[in-house]
């Protein structure tokens, strides 16, 4: 068999190992990776939904009788029902994200779509990573105001206290030391589960852009 006989049965070869795909396999292909992608988002909101909502009733009852002492429980209840009102309206953008996306939708509609779909998630998470931040702030800002009254509490709850200032020290130390930690874990959360989907919605759009071209 001579050089070119050769060469045309690797080329061959090649071409089964490697088929051309069409236009249309390829948008498939991404259509669907897409959809996944969005609809896990969606599912993933609803279980973040659900986590924080069953944290916060294993909350100690000493938190609430600490805030009902401090005259703020009220206004609490208030910011916390506005958090989840926002909270839920950011849901029904990932379901509405998600169920937009149709097998008729044109190339430019699908990019558009992942589009929007990125800009929601980043405004997701800038909104709670905030949220959490100035909870942190005006929780403590509210114990180191109030903190006669935390110290009143305490003594009631555990008997005297030696030293109420070094008492305080301490305690503020550790709401920072806590504080930090789990603002580490959010971020960590975030930057992991809806870091990665985001980067394979960045991906997809690089490739539907290829496409469209």
């Amino acid at each position: 068999m001579d050089e070119l006989e050769l060469l045309k049965k690797d080329w061959k070869t090649r071409e089964q190992k490697n088929p051309q795909l069409s236009y249309d396999d390829i948008y498939s292909m991404l259509f669907k990776k897409s959809t996944s992608i969005v609809k896990w988002i969606f599912i993933i909101s609803i279980g973040e939904l659900l986590f924080w909502s069953g944290l916060s009733l294993l909350t100690p009852k000493s938190s609430y009788e600490i805030l009902d002492k401090f005259g703020v429980t009220q206004i609490l209840w208030g910011i916390n029902i506005i958090h989840y009102i926002v909270f839920i309206g950011f849901i029904f953008l990932f379901y509405k994200n998600y169920s937009g996306i149709k097998v008729t939708d044109s190339t430019k509609q699908l990019i558009n779509n992942i589009i929007n779909t990125r800009k929601t998630v980043r405004y997701f998470v800038i909104y709670n990573v905030v949220v959490f931040v100035l909870t942190l702030i005006f929780i403590n800002i509210l114990y180191y105001l109030k903190s006669d009254v935390l110290i009143d509490y305490i003594k009631e709850q555990n008997g005297s206290i030696y030293n109420p200032s070094t008492f305080l020290n301490y305690f503020f130390i550790i709401q920072i030391v806590i504080g930090v930690l789990m603002l580490g874990l959010l971020l960590l959360f975030y930057r992991v589960v809806y870091g990665i989907l985001l980067q394979r919605l960045k991906n997809n759009h690089k490739e539907l852009e290829k496409i469209e071209i």
